[in-house]
C-alpha cells in the first residue's frame, strides 16, 4: 500500500464531515440567515431617513427610534383598519347567511323539482360525519395555529431587532466591515454600499408614493359607488398593489370587487375596470416617471428577479428581488465599460437594404466573384464553347495559322494574336 494512501482517506473523510456538518449548520440556521438578510435590507430602505435626521444633530439611535415607531404605527393602524373591516363583513355574512341558505333552496326546489327545507338542510349539516371531524381537526389544530402566531411575532421581532442595530450602527458596522479591507477594497464596499442604500430607499419610498396615489384613487371609486369599509379597502389595495409585485394590483383588486359584489354585482364589474384601467395607466406613466431615478430596471428583468427570489426565498425573496438586483444592476454598471452605439438603423429595429449602401455593394460583389468563379469551373470541366474552350481554340489557331478564333467568354476575335503567315 502506498504511504500516502491512508493519510488521502482520513484528508477525504475529514472533508466530507466538514461538508456534512456545514450542511447541517446551514440547514438549522436558514431561518436566522433569511431574518438577518430581511432586516438588512430594511435596515438599507431607512438608511436615507436616519441619516438625514442624525445629520441635524440628532444621536442615530434616537432617530431610528423614531423611524420605526412610525412605521410601528402605520402597520398597527393597518391591521387594525383591516381587522374592523374583516371582522364587520363576517359577522354581516353570518347574518345574511339565513337568507342565502333559503334562496338557494329555493332555487334548488324550482330547478330540479324538489321539496326541500331550511330546517332539514341544517339538521342534516349538523348531524353529518365530516361536519364532526371537521370540528374534531380544528379543535386539535387551535394549538397548531397559535404556535404559528407566536412564532410569526418572534420572527417579526428579530427582524426588528437586528434592523435596528444594522440602521442605528451602520457607521460602526462599515468601519469594522472596511478595518479587515486593504484601501482600494475599501473604496469598493463603501461604492457598493452607498448603492444598495439609494436603490433600497428609493425603491421604497417610490413604492410608497405610487401606494398612496393608488390607494386615494380607489377611495375615490369605492365612496362614488358607496361600497363600505372604503378607507380600510383603499388602504389594503394601496398597499398590497405596490408591495407585493407583478400580481399584487389584481391580488388587491379581488378583495374590493368581492366587497363591492356584496352591494351589487355591477359594481364588482366596475370595480374590475378599474383596476384594469388603473394598472396600465400606473405601467406606462406613473411608474416610469417615479422609478425612473430609483430603480430602472427594464419589466422582464423585474418579472424575473421576483420569479427568482420566490424560488428561493418564497415571499420574502419576491419582496427583496428587485431592489437586490437593482442594486447589483447599479453596481456592475459602474465598473462596466460602455461605448457609444453605432448609427445604424438596425440598432432601431430597421433594416439596412439600400442599393447605395456599401455592405450591400460588397455582399453583392462577393456574390457575383463566387457565381462567376463557379461557371468557369462548371466551363472548364464540360468544354462546351466556353473561356477555357476559347483559349484553346485560340492557341491551336495561332499555331496552325488559322484565321480567326474564340476569345475567352465571348471577346472579339482581334484580341486574339494571328499567325503572321495569316
Amino acid at each position: 500500500m502506498p504511504g500516502w494512501l491512508p493519510r488521502a482517506m482520513v484528508l477525504a473523510l475529514a472533508l466530507y464531515a466538514c461538508f456534512r456538518l456545514g450542511s447541517w449548520a446551514f440547514d438549522q440556521l436558514i431561518g436566522l440567515l433569511t431574518n438577518v438578510l430581511i432586516a438588512f435590507f430594511l435596515a438599507l430602505a431607512i438608511e436615507p431617513a436616519v441619516s438625514r435626521m442624525s445629520g441635524r444633530g440628532m444621536r442615530r439611535g434616537l432617530a431610528t427610534s423614531l423611524v420605526f415607531l412610525g412605521v410601528l404605527i402605520i402597520g398597527v393602524g393597518f391591521v387594525v383598519l383591516l381587522g374592523s373591516m374583516l371582522a364587520g363583513q363576517i359577522v354581516d355574512m353570518v347574518d345574511e347567511f339565513p337568507k342565502y341558505i333559503d334562496s338557494v333552496i329555493n332555487w334548488a326546489n324550482q330547478t330540479f323539482r324538489t321539496d326541500l327545507s331550511r330546517v332539514e338542510v341544517q339538521d342534516s349539516l349538523l348531524h353529518s360525519d365530516w361536519l364532526q371531524r371537521y370540528v374534531q381537526n380544528s379543535a386539535t389544530g387551535v394549538l397548531d395555529v397559535s404556535t404559528t402566531v407566536i412564532g410569526g411575532l418572534f420572527r417579526l421581532l428579530t427582524i426588528f431587532l437586528f434592523s435596528f442595530y444594522f440602521a442605528a450602527d451602520g457607521p460602526r458596522l462599515r468601519r469594522a466591515l472596511c478595518s479587515v479591507l486593504p484601501p482600494a477594497r475599501q473604496a469598493e464596499v463603501l461604492r457598493a454600499w452607498e448603492i444598495a442604500v439609494d436603490k433600497t430607499g428609493g425603491y421604497i419610498y417610490s413604492r410608497g408614493l405610487m401606494a398612496l396615489i393608488s390607494g386615494v384613487a380607489h377611495y375615490v371609486l369605492l365612496m362614488i359607488l358607496g361600497v363600505p369599509y372604503a378607507p380600510a379597502l383603499a388602504v389594503w389595495v394601496g398597499l398590497v398593489s405596490q408591495f407585493i409585485p407583478t400580481i399584487g394590483t389584481y391580488l388587491a383588486g379581488a378583495l374590493p370587487m368581492l366587497i363591492a359584489f356584496t352591494v351589487d354585482p355591477w359594481y364588482a364589474l366596475w370595480v374590475l375596470g378599474f383596476v384594469v384601467v388603473y394598472q396600465q395607466f400606473e405601467n406606462y406613466v406613473l411608474q416610469p416617471k417615479l422609478t425612473s431615478k430609483t430603480v430602472d430596471i427594464h419589466p422582464a428583468v423585474a418579472f424575473g428577479s421576483v420569479v427568482a427570489g420566490t424560488a428561493l426565498l418564497g415571499a420574502v425573496g419576491a419582496l427583496i428581488a428587485i431592489p437586490a438586483i437593482a442594486t447589483l444592476q447599479a453596481f456592475l454598471g459602474a465598473y462596466v465599460k460602455r461605448y457609444d452605439v453605432t448609427d445604424d438603423p438596425r440598432v432601431h429595429g430597421g433594416r439596412r437594404t439600400r442599393r447605395g449602401d456599401p455592405l450591400f455593394l460588397r455582399m453583392r460583389r462577393g456574390l457575383g466573384g463566387r457565381v462567376g468563379a463557379a461557371g468557369s469551373g462548371r466551363s472548364g470541366e464540360t468544354g462546351t464553347g466556353d473561356s477555357g474552350t476559347g483559349r484553346a481554340t485560340a492557341v491551336r489557331s495561332g499555331t496552325a495559322g488559322s484565321g480567326t478564333a474564340g476569345s475567352a467568354n465571348g471577346a472579339p476575335d482581334a484580341a486574339v494574336p494571328r499567325s503572321p503567315a495569316g
